[in-house]
């Protein structure tokens, strides 16, 4: 059964950093790989990053590629998002998302993911 579990977020002043970690967990994902999105109160889930498991190649929304930055640790099966010089706009619920099928890598429609975690609060003070 495919877990994720995110974490790491938390409130956090204008200009400041977070690392958020998704661990994951149930499945092989070689093949596959994890996808940071976000949704701000009455806001559309909204794509960020992704990265392969393989090959850690990664896909960014062009916006967020300057203050964002998505990495993995093998060993411990996680995935991070590094974000700096955050601001309010950036308050958020941030989840983790998979989809074990073909045609992932660059899909950025919330839709189309099959597996999510819980989700962590981040919210940035002006």
């Amino acid at each position: 059964q495919v877990q994720l579990v995110e974490s790491g977020g938390g409130l956090v002043q204008t200009g400041g950093s977070l690392r958020l970690s998704c661990a994951a967990s149930g499945h092989t994902f070689d093949n596959y790989g994890i996808t940071w999105f976000r949704q701000a109160p009455g806001k559309d889930r909204e794509f960020i990053a992704q990265i392969s498991w393989s090959g850690g190649i990664t896909y960014y929304r062009e916006v967020m590629e300057a203050r964002f930055a998505v990495s993995k640790d093998d060993a411990k099966n996680t995935v991070y998002l590094e974000m700096h010089d955050l601001k309010p706009e950036d308050t958020a619920v941030y989840y983790c998302a998979t989809r074990l099928r073909t045609g992932w890598f660059a899909e950025t429609r919330s839709t189309e993911y099959d597996y999510w975690g819980q989700g962590t609060q981040v919210t940035v003070s002006s």
